[in-house]
């Protein structure tokens, strides 16, 4: 890996086990310009309206448009780990793999996108259907 000796060891150590040890839907490598990003792919967990997903961008952020109630049309992710419950001890694949839980189980009593939370609890299933028509639209090969 191009760059390694500007990266903390942590960082470098945690690639090398993404690369070599991915988690199960979750594909993560560090993009060749700045090896402190990543290229993440997260598979559309089965049963959610996000199966069949095959593209995702996320640093941190979603930059892949998704409809969920708890992701803004900016692409920012209300999830605990990234704001009150962050810590430094944190890896990346628990990140991404806390990520890729959150889009089995949309939480709309804790909403980012308002709009979407209020659509999820009028009516869940509309709401589902719209979520898969995005997935369709933005997030497919």
């Amino acid at each position: 890996m191009a760059g390694q000796a500007q990266l903390p060891r942590r960082i470098v150590k945690e690639t090398q086990r993404l690369m070599s040890e991915p988690a199960p839907g979750i594909s993560a490598s560090p993009c060749e310009d700045n090896l402190r990003y990543f290229n993440v792919i997260i598979l559309g967990p089965h049963n959610t309206p996000y199966e069949g997903m095959q593209q995702f961008s996320c640093k941190v952020r979603f930059l892949t448009k998704i409809y969920h109630p708890n992701i803004d049309k900016l692409g920012r992710i209300c999830l605990d780990i990234l704001k009150d419950k962050w810590s430094p001890a944190l890896q990346i694949r628990t990140v991404l793999l806390s990520i890729q839980a959150l889009l089995s189980a949309p939480n709309p009593d804790d909403p980012l996108a308002e709009n979407v939370a209020k659509h999820w609890k009028d009516n869940e299933k509309e709401a589902v259907e719209m979520a898969k028509k995005w997935t369709h639209s933005y997030a497919s090969e």
